[in-house]
């Protein structure tokens, strides 16, 4: 048998999102891994993924993917195949087990896949390279919200850049923050620590499902917003920074945002 880690995007939606050269891949691993805690597969259950490749795949907790070197001890004498959704490096643990499989003399192929950072921008008709650093909104839990996700989407907004803001994921309970929840989460920081982040006039963008046929996108006030149906899960928050005017009119034209928009720029 070949010793490697060959890692894999399965894009946003269905068992379909993989490349072509990523599929034949993990048609000749002799056991497949993955793990959903990160993001989850849109449109598809574990059984769907199994018999489009053709083989038992093994569905990891997180703890067992950071804890335990099952994939590694693997990788030693077989040739492993490790899925995930979206573009499998942009999670640390995902770089971390690329690492050691390096140290371990393990060689390794990456077939990278459809992510939320260019699906949402591009859904959106938002320049990719305008925005800042993304922000993961947690849940908030024993009457605590930490207040650096709030710090770093204004410190975007003060540099006229656009947020791209993942919502909180807990896999495992079957929980997914909803676009309702973070909208009002923002709004209760606002109230706590009032920096002039959001207010009722503050335009914000929701994606619902995005690379799936249930993708909506939806772009509005806040308020506004919270009287609307925004779609299901999974849900990514966009707060634009400083629009230019073909950006202005893609919100407006595919996401429904108010014309008023456009005679702002």
């Amino acid at each position: 048998m070949t010793s490697e880690l060959v890692f894999v995007g399965l894009g946003m939606s269905g068992t379909g999102g993989m490349t072509v050269d990523a599929l034949a891949a993990l048609k000749e691993c002799d056991k497949i891994y993955a793990e959903f805690y990160t993001s989850t597969l849109i449109g598809a259950k574990i059984d769907d993924l199994e018999k489009a490749v053709g083989r038992h795949i093994d569905v990891l907790y997180r703890s067992q993917v950071e804890e335990e070197d099952s994939i590694i001890e693997d990788a030693k004498k077989m040739s492993v195949g490790f899925v995930t959704a979206g573009d499998t490096m942009l999670a640390t643990t995902h770089v971390d087990l690329r690492i050691q499989a390096k140290e371990a003399g393990i060689p390794v192929r990456i077939f990278h896949g459809v992510s939320i950072f260019t699906a949402c921008p591009s859904s959106l008709g938002l320049q990719p390279y305008k925005f800042g650093r993304t922000v993961t909104l947690p849940f908030y839990e024993m009457n605590y919200r930490p207040k650096s996700p709030y710090d770093n989407i204004l410190e975007n907004k003060v540099r006229g850049l656009h947020t791209m803001v993942l919502l909180d994921i807990r896999e495992s309970e079957g929980r997914y923050m909803t676009a309702r929840e973070a909208i009002e989460w923002l709004l209760e920081g606002e109230a706590q620590w009032g920096e002039g982040l959001i207010d009722d006039r503050t335009l914000l963008c929701v994606a619902s499902k995005v690379g799936s046929p249930d993708e909506k996108i939806t772009a509005g006030y806040p308020r506004d917003l919270l009287k609307m149906d925004l779609g299901s899960p999974l849900f990514t928050l966009v707060l634009p920074g400083d629009l230019h005017f073909m950006e202005a009119y893609s919100l407006v034209y595919f996401a429904g945002a108010p014309e008023e928009i456009i005679d702002e720029e």
